[in-house]
């Protein structure tokens, strides 16, 4: 994880997205690139479009553009962290600023397949929808790790992890990804759901997952929660503050991401109501 990718966009989620990645980054020396993505040019299919109204479209995105780069160069700046291209080596962290354009979701999508992560913005109802899209497109599109911050700035990350353990391929997926983050953990709570739709699937028990970290060195416990009533996801997150949790670990859309958007499930539940970093991947 020596180089994250920050998509940013002008509200607040950026303060609690752009310290998650620098305390990442602090603990891997990483490089860390603030991208800001402008959508594309509008084009009419009936005629010019008047150059006053290109105008104003061009000052809008300068405008958002510009007031996301100074809030990602003031942290970096207040937290020491320079800026130096990503051919420069290091291994403290630095930082770099890139403006794109096109339709966001894409891009952060494809430019994200050259990063060791991807931290996405969670942004407050009130600003932005839009984080849900960027968020599916970095897991089904850029192959890599992806966490998600929380609604506030966190004061750590990645010391109390609580895996959400359903026996499924993509969990497993992403613990071999975020292998580098758990060996730095203090604690790791393995938490399987039972008596909950969207808990468990046909897989290894959360005891034997657990037991492999062991002896990977690791200290890890495993716990199998009832849901009584409750969804897997509730259940899940209401474990996780209980043992104080600064990460959750889970694997992405076991259920196809349309049956998801059709009857809901775990996942999406989950990114909707977390309030702690997440560590996702597909």
């Amino acid at each position: 994880m020596k180089t994250i990718l920050l998509p940013l966009v002008d509200d607040d989620s950026a303060a609690s997205a752009t310290k998650t990645a620098f305390m990442i980054a602090q603990r891997f020396g990483s490089y860390i690139e603030g991208m800001f993505v402008r959508a594309p040019m509008p084009t009419m299919s009936h005629g010019p479009i008047p150059s006053h109204f290109l105008g104003q479209y061009r000052d809008f995105w300068d405008h958002n553009a510009e007031r996301a780069r100074q809030r990602f160069a003031a942290f970096m700046n207040a937290h020491n962290v320079p800026f130096r291209e990503i051919g420069v080596r290091s291994d403290q962290p630095t930082a770099w600023w890139s403006e794109r354009e096109g339709e966001r979701d894409a891009v952060i999508g494809s430019y994200g397949r050259l990063f060791g992560l991807i931290v996405i913005c969670r942004t407050p109802p009130e600003a932005s929808p839009d984080w849900m899209g960027a968020c599916e497109a970095a897991l089904f599109y850029g192959g890599r790790p992806v966490i998600v911050s929380s609604g506030r700035v966190p004061e750590t990350v990645g010391e109390t992890v609580v895996v959400a353990w359903n026996g499924s391929t993509e969990t497993a997926r992403t613990l071999a990804l975020g292998w580098p983050i758990l060996r730095g953990a203090r604690s790791i709570h393995v938490l399987s759901v039972s008596g909950a739709s969207g808990g468990m699937v046909a897989g290894p028990s959360g005891e034997e997952v657990a037991a492999h970290l062991v002896r990977d060195g690791l200290n890890a416990t495993a716990r199998t929660v009832p849901a009584k009533g409750r969804s897997a996801a509730t259940t899940l997150l209401a474990e996780a503050r209980a043992l104080g949790a600064d990460l959750l670990v889970k694997g992405a859309f076991t259920r196809s991401r349309l049956q998801q958007m059709i009857f809901g499930g775990t996942t999406r539940q989950i990114l909707a109501e977390a309030d702690l970093p997440l560590l996702i991947a597909h």
